[in-house]
């Protein structure tokens, strides 16, 4: 099992990244900086620029990316942890750290749901969210951030509850739907009291996924008025086309896309934000682990899909799984922008792919390959083990 990410170098850290060939940010309104360096101080982005014009001595890490490509560490709006490192759903272990491989460096979960004899009255379900709320926030399998403690709402849950979760460091619902509550006048009640404690709302979109999970229809969707739609394509069967469209229309929340749905429902759900001039509410996740196993590039194969068969740029792409969520999440990771999280992901055009460019590759379907990733500041991982062979691959050229 993947053990919990060491506490890394002990007094103050600079990184310094040099010789980028392409930095994309993130960021929708200005996907692509001009800039070839970034700089961490203490796991804090500090600078961004050309090498020389930004002060890069006392760096005690530096590391060459040889002209490939930097992103923001990608996000996976959408899975289901358990304990650890560890998924009873598919009895496997290690799922976190493969997924690091495939350039992830924050999860956040949809809800506890496959912990064993998962409690389902009040006490104890509120007890699990906690529980996995502070085991996560304490243990960070490989590195990665994982936002935890998701409880499951049922129907004799009263404000109260809420307010205590909230009081816990709770900050997440679990997928409304996958509990007893499927109706839309008590889910709009409970998420009303979820987001007056500062806790952000997600509903299970389409039909059921797991037992004790069921339909949950655009009616049900637009009047619980949670914050993020998730799995609007499905988890995996996806609502007819006209419920979707309705959905995108009839509120302002996320449109989550996940690997483990319908992909051409999440083709149509782009081809509907893009009309509305509303890419911006478009997050991506995987929904893993669930019935499909383990997707360790999920998140990477769903950009390469919405760029190369949903005709979005690449760059843009990209900020589906970066900027988007961390915006919509409230996280200060997914932006390349000074103050932020130092996580980033370096990875470049896999080898003898079709296209001599890791833009043009991902419009052509390729999945790029991963050459290291960094969170807060500290490498992570080098080369994937999960990927194709990037063509260029970053070093540690001091350290």
């Amino acid at each position: 099992m993947a053990h919990d990410a060491p506490s890394g170098p002990q007094g103050p850290t600079k990184l310094v990244i040099r010789n980028i060939g392409l930095m994309l940010s993130g960021d929708l309104n200005k996907p692509i900086l001009e800039a070839d360096t970034i700089v961490a101080e203490n796991g804090r982005i500090s600078a961004i620029g050309r090498f020389k014009d930004i002060d890069t001595e006392g760096a005690t890490t530096t590391v060459d990316a040889h002209g490939a490509a930097i992103t923001p560490g990608l996000i996976d709006s959408h899975v289901h942890p358990v304990v650890g490192d560890w998924t009873p759903r598919q009895s496997q272990i290690n799922w976190i750290d493969s997924s690091l491989h495939g350039g992830v460096t924050t999860m956040i979960s949809a809800g506890e749901v496959h912990f064993p004899g998962r409690p389902r009255d009040v006490v104890g379900l509120k007890a699990l969210a906690i529980t996995a709320q502070r085991s996560f926030s304490a243990f960070r399998a490989s590195g990665v951030k994982m936002h935890a403690g998701a409880p499951v709402i049922e129907h004799e849950m009263e404000e109260n509850d809420f307010k205590e979760l909230a009081a816990a460091g709770v900050k997440l619902l679990g997928e409304i739907g996958l509990g007893g509550v499927k109706d839309g006048p008590t889910a709009k009640k409970m998420v009303a009291w979820a987001r007056k404690y500062g806790i952000q709302s997600t509903i299970h979109t389409g039909g059921p996924s797991i037992a004790g999970s069921g339909l949950i229809d655009k009616d049900v969707v637009l009047e619980a008025g949670t914050d993020v739609v998730g799995h609007i394509n499905g988890g995996h069967t996806a609502l007819p086309d006209g419920q979707i469209r309705c959905i995108c229309e009839g509120c302002k929340a996320g449109l989550e896309l996940v690997h483990n749905g319908n992909e051409r429902s999440a083709l149509y759900t782009l081809r509907i934000a893009r009309e509305m001039g509303d890419l911006h509410r478009v997050i991506l996740g995987t929904d893993g682990p669930a019935g499909s196993g383990v997707q360790p590039l999920g998140i990477l194969r769903m950009i390469s899909l919405l760029s190369s068969v949903g005709d979005l740029p690449a760059e843009q792409a990209f900020c589906l799984a970066t900027g988007n969520t961390a915006k919509m999440r409230d996280l200060d990771v997914g932006l390349l922008e000074v103050g932020r999280s130092a996580d980033f992901v370096i990875m470049d055009v896999a080898q003898h792919s079709g296209a001599s460019t890791l833009l043009e590759s991902v419009r052509l379907g390729d999945i790029p390959g991963i050459g290291m990733t960094i969170i807060d500041g500290i490498v992570r991982s080098e080369r994937s083990r999960n990927t194709p062979p990037a063509t260029r691959v970053p070093t540690i050229v001091k350290a």
